[in-house]
């Protein structure tokens, strides 16, 4: 399986993204500049975390008009699996790839450190490698993660198991009801704001996001059996 990391100016975690996949789990990946054109070549699609474009106006806002969105958008219209983590799930809901907003951590603070999330739906194409309700150990690192969306969406994200997710015991920035990654209705784009890519080894103090990856790898590979 081929990913494709996708930097944008401002882009400070796709170095954690490119080695957790290239190292850890194994597989063919590739940086991608935010002006590409074309990502047919790839399987999976990866926006990872940062400033993009310093995060002027709002985050991911401006990082949404770059001409590699487009391909990403193209991308998860035909069932490509796309993952956006932190500043990359914020571009995801700018460019309307997933409901909702984001708003300023509850405390107005910046936060950086582990925090405990529970599966809340492991027959995504991302968690199928986690039981149900497994409580997993991720690191957060961001300023804007209070998720945030009106009743009749956090009903249908409800009742369509769109929730991957949620903040488990400390719900570190005050997002909707411990929202913590949620996927489309497709179930092929996934936005979270804990940072999976850093928690690939026990070296790093958690190895809970390598399923994630494997999880999206798997899936990849069982669609693509050849059968004579």
């Amino acid at each position: 399986m081929k990913f494709a990391v996708i930097v944008f100016p401002g882009s400070n975690c796709d170095v954690d993204m490119y080695h957790a996949i290239k190292d850890e789990l194994g597989e063919e990946v590739e940086y991608v500049w935010h002006d590409a054109t074309n990502l047919d070549e790839y399987d999976g699609i990866l926006l990872p975390g940062g400033f993009s474009y310093g995060d002027y106006l709002r985050s991911g806002a401006i990082a949404r008009f770059s001409n590699v969105m487009l391909e990403v958008q193209k991308a998860a219209e035909a069932g490509k699996p796309i993952l956006g983590v932190c500043n990359g799930f914020q571009i995801l809901l700018e460019s309307g790839l997933l409901p909702g907003a984001m708003r300023r951590n509850q405390n107005l603070k910046f936060m950086c450190r582990p925090v405990q999330l529970k599966v809340e739906n492991n027959e995504t194409l991302f968690t199928s490698s986690y039981d149900k309700g497994e409580i997993i150990t991720i690191p957060i690192a961001h300023g804007e993660g209070n998720y945030y969306c009106d009743e009749i969406t956090f009903g249908k994200l409800k009742s369509n198991g769109q929730i991957a997710f949620s903040y488990y015991g400390d719900n570190p920035n005050g997002s909707l009801q411990d929202i913590a990654g949620i996927v489309n209705e497709k179930g092929n784009v996934l936005g979270m704001m804990p940072h999976p890519e850093r928690a690939v080894s026990k070296l790093l103090g958690s190895d809970d996001g390598l399923k994630l990856f494997k999880s999206i790898v798997r899936n990849w590979r069982e669609s693509h059996v050849v059968t004579s």
